[in-house]
């Protein structure tokens, strides 16, 4: 039997402010917050969660893993999370279907063109 997948960590030097922005991107709400470690998720009995925890760095590389976004429409999603305070970068993609964008600390992730929910 697998695991269950229960959150996906982010380090940030500001926790309450990263998860104000990813619950607004993801329509999800604080179900936890403490000193060190703020959950977002849709509500409390729905996984996967964010956990958002306190690290003293900052972020100096390209991320590992990251989130993509699967919006109705690209183009208004973008300028969305823009006005919510993330920016599109270029990490190197060249001309790709999809935006890469980073949140307020740098985290990059990807705003997809609609696919189909499975």
């Amino acid at each position: 039997m697998g695991s269950k997948w229960y959150t996906v960590t982010v380090d940030s030097s500001d926790p309450a402010t990263i998860a104000k922005f990813w619950a607004a991107v993801l329509d999800y709400q604080v179900i936890y917050s403490a000193p060190d470690e703020v959950v977002i998720a849709r509500d409390e009995k729905t996984y996967p969660a964010l956990s958002i925890v306190p690290v003293p760095e900052g972020k100096t590389v390209k991320n590992r893993l990251h989130i993509d976004l699967n919006p109705e429409n690209q183009e208004a999603e973008v300028e969305r999370l823009i006005g919510l305070g993330a920016k599109r970068i270029d990490i190197g993609q060249g001309e790709v279907t999809w935006v890469v964008m980073a949140d307020p600390e740098g985290n990059e992730f990807c705003v997809l063109r609609a696919r189909e929910q499975p």
